[in-house]
């Protein structure tokens, strides 16, 4: 009985190493992907008011960059959405969260007449109407407020960076 061969030539025929190893890196990148995806539609957690921002945030920086042109970005509470608007056309962002949420824009320096505290929750009551991303990649100097009938937090936003201010608690 002769040997099995895979050629005309009579040499016994195989995988090489390199094919093995582009069909391991193959599967390993297809199940990664897999995996991957299918946890985040699994989970059940949506994206929180706060990330929605910063995306939001991100995105109206992205828009000024690609059009070179100022972009200003809003929440609008009757429709629940941020707005963000070039002069020329508007887009909506849609946001989930409580029924009750709201997030208001604020300059940094504000005087203390500003605020109010209601129910143990120091609100600002005078806020911006949009923040301004410019076409250099910066923006307004601002924190956007978002309550809820849970309480109200703030965020900070870096004006250089358009990204959120780390503090010396979360560097360490």
């Amino acid at each position: 009985m002769e040997p099995l061969t895979t050629s005309e030539t009579g040499e016994p025929g195989g995988f090489t190493l390199v094919e093995i190893l582009l069909a391991l890196a193959l599967i390993g990148l297809l199940s990664w992907i897999f995996v991957g995806e299918s946890t985040a539609l699994l989970s059940d957690r949506g994206t929180s008011p706060d990330e929605q921002f910063w995306k939001a945030c991100g995105a109206a920086r992205k828009e000024a960059l690609e059009d070179q042109k100022t972009v200003l970005l809003s929440y609008d509470p009757k429709v629940k959405a941020f707005v963000l608007n070039d002069g020329s056309q508007q887009k909506t962002l849609a946001v989930t969260g409580p029924e009750d949420l709201v997030i208001d824009f604020h300059p940094v320096l504000s005087d203390s007449s500003s605020s109010v505290l209601i129910g143990g929750v120091l609100v600002e009551t005078e806020p911006l109407a949009a923040a301004s991303f410019y076409s250099d990649g910066t923006c307004t100097d601002f924190r956007a407020q978002v309550r809820t009938g849970a309480g109200a937090h703030v965020l900070s936003v870096d004006p250089w960076t358009c990204a959120p201010v780390i503090s010396k608690s979360d560097a360490q």
